[in-house]
């Protein structure tokens, strides 16, 4: 897994064609309890830095960003009947969408402990 500075993270396929996003789980505690996801249209091609969709929680909404340009192939609609998984499972289950990649993840991407470190710094600003 890889993790942006805006809180997605994004795991390749053993193949590297497909990769699925999320949003991590400092993101899901910062956002507090989900109420709305707003999922993207499967078949839309997206370039990187897309919104892809959002999620709204009692204290804010948020865009998800698409870290990587494709064709999104599959959605979990689950999140539409029950948005508040995002909350108990956001970097497994809760996964948002699932995109056949076209070319390299852009911007800055970190692995897990590059992205603990930088969340732990975010926290002391």
């Amino acid at each position: 897994k890889k993790y942006t500075e805006d809180h997605e993270w994004i795991e390749m396929s053993s193949d590297g064609k497909t990769a699925t996003i999320g949003i991590s789980k400092y993101a899901a505690n910062a956002l507090g309890d989900v109420v709305y996801i707003e999922l993207p249209e499967v078949d839309t091609e997206v370039s990187a830095g897309d919104a892809i969709g959002a999620v709204e929680s009692v204290k804010s909404a948020s865009d998800i960003l698409s870290p990587v340009a494709g064709k999104i192939i599959e959605t979990n609609g689950a999140l539409e009947e029950k948005p508040g998984n995002i909350n108990k499972d956001p970097e497994g289950d809760a996964w948002i969408a699932k995109v056949e990649v076209q070319g390299e993840p852009e911007g800055k991407m970190m692995n897990q402990e590059e992205y603990l470190k930088f969340t732990e710094e975010a926290d002391e600003s």
